[in-house]
């Protein structure tokens, strides 16, 4: 994994729910941040494409159970992996 993704994905979704204190880790869920519902998932989708320059699939937004697996598909995007 990529540290320096990692930190931006965090750093976003801090930003996302306007709480600069939130610990996020790789494991964090929407279950685990308060506020944290279907459009406030897509706003962090969006930012997340805007902030890196890549556009999710619809069937990889299904996929995203962690803020991990969100962090892994950003660096496959980039990567082209």
């Amino acid at each position: 994994m990529n540290k320096e993704i990692n930190e931006k994905v965090f750093e976003i979704v801090r930003e996302v729910f306007a709480r600069p204190e939130l610990v996020v880790t790789l494991d964090t869920t929407a279950a685990d941040v308060q506020g944290w519902d279907s459009f406030s998932h897509m706003s962090l989708i969006v930012m997340i494409e805007e902030s890196f320059g890549i556009a999710f699939e619809t069937e990889e937004i299904g996929m995203m159970g962690r803020v991990g697996d969100l962090a892994t598909l950003v660096e496959q995007k980039l990567t082209g992996v």
